[in-house]
């Protein structure tokens, strides 16, 4: 890493806070009492796809505090992630919740995110000047999740609306439409986030079914990213919606360019079937789509990344994530090859500092002037 990046601040796109205790009793409090009635009995029942990718080994094995579950002790992540890498701000996006859009219950969903949503801002958010968070809401019920858009999407540190990579219909399509409009409204990304494929109510998390290993599940995440970026190019969701921003978290990055490649030829010999889309599938990806870097591909030679960064624009398009505290944790050190200061600098900062309309913190980085980065704030 170049010297002159060492000091440079970072924007963490994808930092995964927890619960303490696997009852998730710090939640119950903010729970209706009915509800809580119901927790304490049975417990918090999410589905599970039932891969191996949990517990102690899902985690850094140096990630785990003395009491609680690793990414549940903000003293840890200040040391191992905020201070260690110059983090101005880090995005939380939760982990043991992010399921709820698979409970057949659209009400008890709709309580789970406004729990954790009011949990999110009160135990995370106001403890650190440096943390920013995404809302959850449960897409089943579209009213109730508009309305808590509409609750919780004006605090000042929530900066994306949350929901996973799993669903029951692709995001594209009408039905979400009333959300895309609130988000746009409000100016808050739609994001997605990998899990729920194949889980609960959704449908199962390939064209061929379940893999027997969660190896093989990691790899069907891309193609749930493709059909839902397919939709909303295709039914129009960036015409109809031309302010709104979608985010793609942890669904790899090196597909992009020769699947918007695919897309842009088709559109040509297809156009006449969705005249509304005026302009090639890539421009509107330009546009409106960004995606975040963990975790990275990793090819026999390093730098064979830098030429798909040029494919896929990374300067516009890629932001940084560590997906810290997890085993596959992305060091922004380490992960990625030698590049310009230039773009290094876009992707660690510029771009999510734009997206998300954060102020500087502290100094700008390197090759950022006083005067862009207060006309950014």
């Amino acid at each position: 890493m170049p010297e002159s990046a060492r000091g440079m601040p970072i924007i963490d796109c994808d930092v995964h806070n927890r619960f303490k205790d696997r009852q998730l009793s710090a939640l119950w409090p903010y729970l209706p009492r009915a509800y809580q009635e119901d927790v304490r009995e049975w417990g918090i029942t999410l589905p599970s796809a039932g891969y191996l990718n949990g517990g102690d080994r899902g985690y850094r094995a140096d990630a785990w505090p003395r009491e609680g579950f690793a990414g549940s002790d903000l003293d840890l992540m200040r040391e191992q992630l905020l201070d260690a890498y110059n983090v101005e701000y880090a995005i939380l996006l939760g982990q043991e919740l992010r399921p709820l859009g698979t409970l057949p219950n659209a009400d008890f969903a709709a309580a789970l995110a406004r729990a954790y949503n009011d949990y999110l801002i009160e135990q995370w958010l106001a403890a650190d000047p440096r943390l920013r968070g995404a809302m959850l809401i449960a897409t089943q019920d579209v009213p109730q999740a508009v309305k808590e858009i509409e609750r919780v999407g004006r605090h000042p540190a929530i900066v994306e609306v949350l929901v996973s990579n799993g669903a029951r219909l692709p995001y594209g399509n009408r039905y979400y439409h009333p959300i895309f409009e609130v988000c746009e409204a409000l100016g808050l990304p739609f994001t997605l986030h990998t899990g729920s494929e194949g889980v609960g109510i959704n449908g199962q998390p390939s064209l061929a079914g379940y893999g027997s290993y969660y190896i093989e599940n990691r790899q069907v995440r891309p193609q749930g990213y493709m059909t839902h970026l397919a939709s909303l190019i295709f039914e129009g969701a960036f015409e109809r919606f031309p302010k709104l921003r979608v985010v793609f978290v942890e669904g790899g990055y090196a597909w992009l360019a020769p699947f918007l490649w695919r897309l842009d030829a088709d559109w040509r010999g297809l156009r006449h079937q969705t005249p509304w889309v005026q302009r090639p599938p890539s421009e509107y990806v330009w546009e409106h789509v960004r995606f975040t870097s963990q975790p990275l591909e990793e090819p026999e030679h390093p730098s064979h990344l830098l030429e798909v960064f040029k494919w896929n624009r990374a300067e516009r398009t890629l932001m940084f994530s560590s997906d810290y505290p997890h085993w596959d944790f992305d060091s922004p050190t380490d992960a990625f090859p030698r590049m310009p200061e230039e773009l290094r600098r876009r992707i660690f900062y510029d771009t999510a500092r734009e997206l998300y309309g954060l102020p500087p913190r502290t100094a700008p980085a390197p090759g950022l002037s006083r005067s862009a980065a207060a006309d950014g704030a």
